[in-house]
């Protein structure tokens, strides 16, 4: 007898007693998972996480944001940058950066020249230090995240999520979603590490507070 023969005998004779009028739907299966280990402060956890990872994080508040897109741009050097459609023209500052969209969309080389790409996110997780993408506004298309060498991504702290399966429950499984956990990397068979391979070689993360500080300008 072959092993497949074998694998379906024994299936067959363990449903041997189930009666012909049951369906799967008739047996309830608990799903109450756990559904995150993350710990209360979340924001805390995904800037230490997402750290690990590599990526640099930088905290920030709603009134500055523009003004910290602008300097950690300028710091990276990142004279030009590609920007999605829909990226929210208040976390901008005028004429800090040289904006290149992407409509119509930038031919492969131009991604692959331009100096970085500047994306919001559709949610965070905080266990894993993840941003995802969802090709939503601000995001666009996947190939803007994977050919330029810089990406700085800027996620407000309430889309930061506790961990995996509640990131799942809130993202569309039809989206084209990218999970990014820190810069790019892979290793070769003797584990040599090498970033840049599959996506960018810098990663930079802008979390914004949800709510405005009264700071001084």
């Amino acid at each position: 007898m072959s092993t497949r023969a074998t694998v379906l005998a024994r299936i067959s004779a363990a449903l041997a007693d189930v009666p012909s009028s049951e369906t799967p739907d008739s047996a309830l299966v608990p799903r109450d998972y756990r559904t995150s280990h993350a710990s209360s402060d979340l924001v805390s956890l995904f800037v230490e996480r997402a750290a690990d990872h590599g990526a640099s994080v930088i905290h920030t508040t709603e009134g500055k944001a523009a003004r910290t897109v602008a300097a950690t741009l300028a710091e990276r050097g990142a004279e030009s940058v590609v920007l999605p459609p829909g990226f929210p023209e208040t976390l901008l500052e005028e004429g800090s950066v040289k904006r290149l969209g992407d409509v119509p969309p930038l031919s492969l080389e131009s991604l692959d020249a331009a100096a970085g790409v500047l994306t919001t996110a559709v949610l965070g997780i905080a266990v894993t230090g993840t941003v995802v993408l969802d090709a939503g506004p601000g995001q666009g298309r996947r190939a803007l995240s994977l050919l330029p060498d810089y990406h700085l991504c800027v996620i407000r702290e309430d889309q930061i999520v506790g961990d995996v399966p509640e990131a799942l429950s809130r993202l569309d499984p039809t989206a084209p979603l990218t999970f990014i956990s820190g810069p790019s990397a892979t290793s070769d068979i003797e584990l040599d590490r090498i970033e840049g391979v599959h996506g960018p070689r810098t990663l930079d993360v802008i979390v914004v507070a949800a709510r405005p500080a009264e700071e001084p300008s």
